[in-house]
């Protein structure tokens, strides 16, 4: 198996010295989840400094650790690459990465749907050759120069998500990645704590065309309002390969028809006059969407389509983004659908127009348990409670609200839909775990720092031990 990582190949891509031979098969900035044969990133944070776990990752049998220092009391044969700055060096070993690799290499970016969008990519091309993607939501000034570090140099597919909360940020990542085809999934009022306006966010998102080539591609959605935008900031970039997709009758990858269900969707879509019918393993309008910009994204970098939609059956949801379970209620069982790791305006729409189209079992009800929407700034209480209206029309009996924002929400809704508010996601926990009764399904989401996983938990602890997820 060729190695990701010799000790010679290291030292040329960072200009550092180690003082022996190792080969590395991973690389991790974590010393708790090393793995042995992992080169060992010593990072330097506010709270935690990695050098002082370099000898717990030698010891798990971590291959060589890459530090600024040697650490007090390591031994002096010890697999260390010493270099002037780790940060610095793990971007290094990511552009030597990069430079190696003849991978088509997709980026993704957007306001929502950026993770999904990246792992259904990854699923759409692993069966047309070695694809690698990031993981989990690694989108960020370390993630994805670690992402990069770790790409298989005999990878043919590589895809990298980019996430942003401030401006600039996502021109510094894209002259990492360098993307051939770059992915915009949509603009919305996320992190609009951060910028003055709507559009000053898709000028952030734009950033990602700073690190491409004129022979790359943009996809686009052309059913967003800030279309036109985008599109203007990719050809000021010197691309004339701009593909949209959506509903829109110039979309480059066109909505022709799709049926939502409760558990997938059916799809038929035009890409660049190819038709293709498919089946999606996730429910919801989004997902419809997501997987439009899957097809555009493939097709530009040189796939085939036709297997990247058969591959959208086999999708699955992640943790913390639509994950059901059935779960403890009462004297028999209600269904559980884990939206907890983040939330926006636009993914709280979908996720309750998801909820709207299931049906709950004999008695049961649909029940929404939002936490607050973060970074939206000025804008927070309006966009809060905006959302009563989608929470009417999927027909939801009962709404239980967590955190000063939401309780604009609250307060915007019928009594009757009004199920309880709590400052705090763990007085929550303990509510709807009370309330809930055979049959009903419950969505639970909001803001990651709205901590709405701990109510996730509360729920699954009384998982009946027979019921498996489902997903």
């Amino acid at each position: 198996m060729t190695p990701l990582w010799t000790a010679a190949e290291a030292v040329a891509a960072t200009g550092g010295r180690s003082p022996r031979e190792w080969l590395a098969s991973g690389v991790s900035i974590d010393s708790r989840s090393i793995a042995p044969g992992d080169l060992f990133i010593a990072l330097a944070g506010p709270k935690f400094d990695g050098h002082d776990f370099v000898a717990a990752a030698l010891a798990k049998g971590a291959a060589a650790a890459l530090v600024a220092r040697v650490p007090p009391g390591a031994d002096a044969n010890a697999p260390l690459l010493l270099v002037a700055d780790t940060m610095a060096a793990l971007e290094e070993l990511g552009r030597a990465s990069r430079r190696r690799c003849a991978a088509q290499i997709i980026g993704v970016t957007g306001s929502v749907g950026k993770t999904g969008t990246k792992e259904a990519l990854k699923r759409a091309l692993e069966r047309q050759g070695p694809a690698f993607a990031s993981a989990g939501s690694l989108n960020n000034q370390w993630g994805v120069p670690l992402s990069l570090a770790r790409m298989p140099r005999e990878t043919r597919w590589g895809i990298f998500e980019m996430g942003m909360n401030h401006p600039g940020e996502i021109d510094g990542l894209s002259r990492l990645v360098r993307p051939d085809v770059a992915v915009i999934t949509t603009i919305e009022p996320a992190h609009l704590g951060f910028f003055p306006s709507v559009a000053a966010i898709a000028d952030a998102k734009a950033e990602i065309f700073a690190g491409m080539e004129p022979s790359g591609a943009a996809v686009l959605n052309r059913d967003n309002a800030y279309f036109a935008r985008l599109a203007e900031a990719a050809r000021a970039r010197g691309l004339t390969r701009i593909l949209g997709f959506g509903t829109h009758p110039d979309a480059t990858v066109k909505l022709i028809d799709s049926h939502l269900y409760a558990t997938a969707s059916a799809v038929t879509a035009s890409v660049m006059g190819e038709i293709v019918d498919y089946c999606i393993a996730i429910p919801g309008q989004h997902w419809v969407m997501n997987s439009l910009a899957v097809l555009g994204a493939v097709k530009a970098a040189g796939g085939d389509v036709g297997i990247a939609a058969a591959a959208m059956s086999s999708l699955q949801p992640l943790d913390g983004r639509g994950r059901r379970h059935r779960i403890a209620a009462g004297e028999g069982s209600a269904e559980l659908i884990d939206e907890s790791y983040n939330a926006s305006p636009a993914s709280m729409r979908a996720a309750l127009a998801v909820l709207g189209t299931m049906i709950p079992g004999k008695g049961g009800r649909r029940i929404a348990v939002l936490g607050d929407m973060l970074e939206l700034g000025d804008d927070a209480e309006r966009l809060h409670a905006e959302l009563a209206p989608p929470v009417i029309d999927a027909g939801v009996a009962l709404v239980f609200t967590v955190g000063p924002n939401m309780r604009a929400l609250y307060d915007a809704l019928p009594k009757r839909l009004r199920g309880g508010h709590a400052a705090t996601s763990a007085e929550m926990a303990e509510i709807v775990a009370r309330r809930l009764r055979p049959g009903d399904i419950a969505t639970v989401k909001g803001s990651f720092g709205s901590r709405m996983a701990e109510v996730v938990r509360r729920l699954l602890a009384g998982e009946p031990a027979a019921a498996a997820a489902r997903g």
